[in-house]
């Protein structure tokens, strides 16, 4: 892509809102990489033809908050034969010849000790808490919440935004991510808003503080505020083929689940053995090719 941004004379802030805004790329290694520009000038159709679409913003987010979204995949996934069990422990992962063929798990109760049972199951998909000696840690997520009694400054008072910082634009190595919502999405009172501010950990002195760019654009001082310690980033060491587990990455920085889409396919791929396809998206049909 440098040929391209020289060849039109792109200076560097348009650089950065076009790799890291509208391509979503978390780092600037795409600009010198070989062969990159036609995944990139797809990226940037693909930001463009959403906000065309959608209206003022390329992306949607789902009433009430992003819990809707693993309750509507239990509704798709029961139409199809699934079952979601809640408050449930993994009690054992039962091996026969080194690979994982099934579970035994107690469903809990409030009353009782819950039921225990036991089922097989040809591959397993989990989250890097199940396998903790099957992951490594590849770095760190600060995250902070802030209840604000303000729109963000400078957005012409919008009750939704997502506000990305270039690393270049701010001295890092990771991005800074601003994501906000209110009332309009049902995840607040009226006139109260959500932001959450996350990146990547680089230093171990106060880890916070690298934070700060994007506290800074949330205006004034906020009604709350929501810190915890730096999260463990973990990604599976194997590809899971040779024990029949198949595990996914840790939620990144990222406010736009764009790396959480590419962790998907990634999955899919080395428990099929062949690339996602899906067709139909736009007739919104969502049909998986077999």
């Amino acid at each position: 892509m440098k040929d391209v941004y020289t060849k039109f004379g792109l200076e560097a802030t348009t650089q950065d809102f076009i790799g890291h805004a509208m391509a979503l790329y978390t780092t600037d290694d795409y600009i010198n990489a070989k062969g990159r520009v036609h995944e990139t000038l797809e990226r940037i159709k693909l930001y463009a033809t959403s906000m065309s679409r959608y209206g003022k913003s390329p992306y949607i987010y789902p009433l009430y908050g992003l819990g809707e979204l693993p309750q509507g995949f239990a509704r798709l996934s029961a139409i199809y034969g699934g079952t979601y069990m809640l408050n449930t422990d993994v009690d054992e992962f039962l091996e026969e010849g080194g690979k994982v063929v099934g579970i035994k798990a107690t469903m809990k109760h409030d009353d009782g000790p819950g039921m225990k049972f036991e089922t097989k199951a040809k591959r397993i998909l989990a989250d890097p808490s199940y396998f903790p000696g099957k992951v490594r840690v590849t770095g760190y997520l600060i995250k902070a919440i802030y209840i604000l009694k303000h729109p963000i400054p400078n957005t012409q008072d919008s009750d939704s935004l997502q506000l990305i910082i270039p690393q270049s634009q701010v001295g890092r190595k990771n991005d800074i991510y601003i994501a906000v919502v209110g009332s309009a999405h049902n995840v607040c009172p009226k006139g109260y808003y959500i932001a959450i501010v996350s990146t990547i950990a680089e230093n171990d002195a106060n880890p916070h503080e690298e934070l700060a760019p994007g506290v800074d654009r949330l205006g004034s001082k906020p009604l709350e505020t929501f810190q915890g310690s730096p999260i463990p980033l973990y990604e599976p060491v194997e590809s899971g083929e040779n024990d029949n587990v198949f595990i996914s990455k840790s939620y990144d920085a990222t406010s736009h689940f764009e790396t959480t889409t590419d962790d998907i396919k990634d999955i899919y791929q080395r428990v099929e053995g062949k690339p996602l396809v899906v067709a139909g998206l736009r007739e919104g049909t969502f049909n998986v090719e077999q």
